[in-house]
């Protein structure tokens, strides 16, 4: 890779380093999944998803490599045990693979809006093109096995109308207006994501070594559980089906496949998309107990990082991020007179 003139600004950075994680985080992932998934299909979709990731970061070492900059360590052969018996079924990793494309999807187009050179921005343009490619690909598995669950379906509109009142936001006399189609996708898309969260973490749970991690991992549960039951019956109250739950799809498998490291990373990783995901929800209601849903649902999930913070960071499981200069502590150069 070419020298570029142009540093690398802090965004660029903290977007390489996060995707590298992240990469590492797949590959250790996929690596068992193509160990012990038996559906063909399923294997093709993981056995592809690993060749982008594996591509992916060498051409990030390339570019650490060039810019002299620190290769981060991000996790190793040492976070996986190929050896281990499934801990899911298949349909299940085909519904992980559907979610985490998805969030990746997000990842690379906000990476690339936020890149000022041009071959970091060439760079996530082309992430964007593979995950693109890949998702297509992933759906239409689904599709083909009847496994896609897509979200609620409305009734075509005869006309255009407007906004007339408060009404719209406030609850009348008690009573709730229906839910409009973004509330509605927002709310599904929302639980989708949730009831991957809670399949992984039932999972983590059963096999984690670590007595906090499974302490912590059943905090998650029970907001996870909360979540779920207060966004399924918003949907429900307006005659619209909420996404199957994954919780059956875990095997009774105690043998971890991943060290405590990975599994309190995934999750960390997973509360933090959550959080986004509430987020995007919330600017686009405008029912008020939606509204004060999403809220609440945010506040549960940032009450939980404090928590998972303090155990990443006992157990040294968090690479340091860069950091500016303290210009205080620099030392002057003093010449003798």
């Amino acid at each position: 890779m070419e020298k570029n003139n142009r540093r690398l600004t802090s965004a660029e950075i903290t977007n390489l380093i996060t995707q590298f994680e992240q990469e590492t985080m797949s590959v250790c992932v996929g690596k068992y999944v193509l160990a012990t998934v038996k559906d063909a299909q399923i294997h093709s979709l993981y056995q592809r998803s690993l060749e982008i990731s594996e591509k992916h970061l060498k051409k990030m070492k390339e570019l650490f490599k060039t810019e002299k900059f620190p290769v981060p360590h991000g996790l190793t052969e040492e976070d996986v045990n190929l050896e281990a018996p499934p801990l899911f079924t298949d349909s299940f990793w085909l519904e992980y693979l559907y979610s985490l494309i998805h969030i990746g999807l997000s990842g690379y187009s906000l990476s690339l809006s936020i890149s000022v050179r041009r071959d970091i921005r060439d760079y996530y343009y082309q992430c964007n093109l593979e995950a693109m490619d890949l998702y297509n690909k992933i759906t239409d598995l689904l599709l083909e096995k009847g496994n896609f669950e897509p979200p609620p379906y409305f009734a075509v509109p005869k006309k255009v109308e407007y906004i007339k009142g408060l009404g719209y936001t406030l609850n009348v006399l008690g009573k709730k207006r229906p839910l409009n189609v973004a509330e509605a996708g927002n709310v599904y898309v929302n639980l989708t994501m949730t009831r991957l969260a809670k399949g992984l973490c039932l999972g983590f749970h059963q096999v984690v070594r670590s007595q906090e991690v499974k302490e912590f991992l059943e905090e998650v549960i029970k907001v996870i559980n909360k979540n779920y039951g207060i966004f399924s019956k918003v949907l429900t109250e307006n005659n619209l089906q909420s996404p199957s739950l994954l919780d059956t799809q875990v095997t009774k498998s105690t043998i971890p496949p991943f060290s405590d490291r990975l599994m309190m990373l995934k999750t960390g990783f997973l509360l933090g998309a959550s959080l986004s995901y509430y987020g995007t929800a919330l600017v686009a209601s405008l029912r008020v107990d939606l509204i004060s849903h999403c809220e609440a649902a945010i506040l549960r999930g940032l009450k939980l990082m404090p928590s998972w913070g303090s155990i990443a960071i006992r157990n040294q499981w968090i690479e340091k991020l860069p950091e500016a200069d303290d210009r205080a502590d620099i030392p002057l150069d003093r010449k003798e007179g």
